[in-house]
């Protein structure tokens, strides 16, 4: 971060000084008194079970300067304390504030699903000609967006960053804190709907986005996504589409594999041959988006090429281990109905195993929720999954659609949490399986990765 004074901050956020000095310059910003560090900003955050107040002393004590809403602080420390209407408030004003700073492009990435992974192979990509700054992690909302904004350094000249959300309003507040230059999308699912209602007003959400772009801005959108192509519309906005069907950019003679997928890309009459040692035909998309993006930067097509044959996934994301005698995907990090469509179609390619889903509650889904999980139980009996797991109370719905389709009962078993469903993994693994482990965040269902991997045979 580049640093900033106490004077500077005050008048980004309004704020009043109750003690220290104006020319106190701060070199970081940090909203965890756990792990602040000597000459960083520390802004006490308020939410459902914890108030960042009760730990302002703690901080000042580790040689930090602080925000606070409370007036009763004006003179008990000598450390600059600033205070605020709101500390949360101030932590977006601020990011806007030193975003400003900045005269770098800025890409944001929304989606209802893969938003992560392409935001990885998009800094991947542009990493071979450009210092990028990218978000961490699931940063990708009102804390976190900030966050990443504070990390950029003067030798950063272009930013990506992901931008999530379950309601109206999130993103055109993360958009007008970051003021992308460029938006990428990469579909329109089913993601939050229990809070939208509908994929009409998921998209309507996700616009907020480019509400604002003109002449000058860029969208990059997935061309054969049904929604999406609804934002080809405002007067003097570039735009680069992508698809396997449609788009600018097509993906062709896509072969999928174990470990992997390889497809030739069509690119302004060129070729270019794409080789992801990632599997999931989900993530050819993915990956085009990227290839947009590095061509618009002018990175060269054999860059590209070798940028995306070199990428791997990050932790919990079709993360493909062996372990023993067992084969394991972790795909464990969040799920929706598209994503886990996604996650299954990999586990079927794989011949000569045995192949079991431990699948888990999607959660978020709202009056879709029934559908949606027996839909996904659908396609597990299309897809010739050998044995069928599911856990938690909207899970059985999984199991119900498999049953419905055909599915041998013997194979479907019904668990209640993951206690369960370890103790009937104990029962059923044998050598040269394959399980693909996947659910919603809040099933927390790499414990059954961690069972999986101690217990391999």
């Amino acid at each position: 971060m580049i640093d900033l004074k106490i004077e500077e901050i005050i008048k980004a956020v309004n704020g009043e000084l109750l003690s220290g000095d104006l020319n106190t310059t701060i070199n970081g910003i940090s909203t965890d008194s756990r792990t602040i560090k000597e000459g960083e900003l520390f802004i006490p955050l308020k939410g459902e079970k914890f108030n960042g107040e009760e730990f302002l002393e703690k901080a000042l004590q580790k040689g930090s300067a602080a925000l606070t809403e409370s007036v009763e602080n004006k003179g008990k420390y000598d450390k600059p304390i600033i205070l605020v209407r709101d500390t949360k408030d101030s932590l977006h004003k601020l990011a806007t504030f030193y975003r400003k700073k900045f005269k770098i492009p800025f890409i944001a990435i929304t989606g209802s699903s893969g938003k992560t992974t392409t935001k990885d192979m998009i800094y991947a990509v542009l990493s071979k000609k450009y210092n990028v700054l990218k978000t961490e992690g699931n940063y990708n909302n009102e804390i976190g967006l900030p966050l990443t904004i504070f990390r950029l350094k003067k030798e950063h000249s272009i930013a990506v960053v992901e931008m999530g959300m379950s309601g109206f309003g999130e993103i055109r507040k993360l958009k007008n804190i970051a003021m992308p230059d460029i938006a990428v999308y990469t579909n329109i699912g089913v993601a939050h709907i229990e809070k939208l209602g509908s994929r009409e007003n998921i998209l309507k959400a996700k616009s907020e986005l480019v509400e604002d772009f003109k002449c000058g801005n860029t969208i990059v959108l997935n061309a054969d996504d049904d929604m999406l192509i609804k934002l080809l519309n405002k007067n003097g906005v570039e735009y680069y589409t992508y698809g396997i069907n449609n788009g600018d950019y097509k993906a062709y003679g896509i072969v999928s594999m174990e470990n992997g997928v390889k497809y030739k890309a069509l690119i302004d009459n060129d070729e270019m041959d794409i080789e992801l040692c990632i599997p999931g035909r989900h993530n050819v998309y993915n990956s085009l988006a990227a290839i947009c993006i590095g061509i618009k930067f002018g990175v060269n097509k054999e860059d590209i090429e070798e940028a995306l044959r070199d990428f791997r996934p990050g932790a919990m994301r079709l993360n493909i281990t062996d372990v023993k005698n067992i084969k394991i995907i972790n795909d464990a990090y969040n799920a929706n109905p598209g994503s886990m469509r996604a996650a299954i179609s990999v586990l079927k390619y794989f011949n000569n195993r045995r192949k079991i889903a431990v699948l888990g509650n999607m959660l978020e889904l709202g009056e879709y929720s029934n559908i949606g999980h027996e839909e996904i139980g659908e396609y597990v009996k299309e897809s010739n999954i050998d044995i069928l797991i599911t856990i938690g109370d909207l899970a059985r719905k999984i199991a119900e659609g498999a049953l419905k389709k055909g599915m041998s009962s013997i194979n479907v078993f019904v668990c209640n949490d993951n206690k369960e469903a370890i103790d009937k993994l104990k029962n059923i693994m044998k050598k040269n399986d394959v399980y693909l482990i996947k659910g919603s965040r809040g099933m927390k269902m790499e414990e059954i990765v961690k069972f999986l991997q101690e217990s391999a045979i």
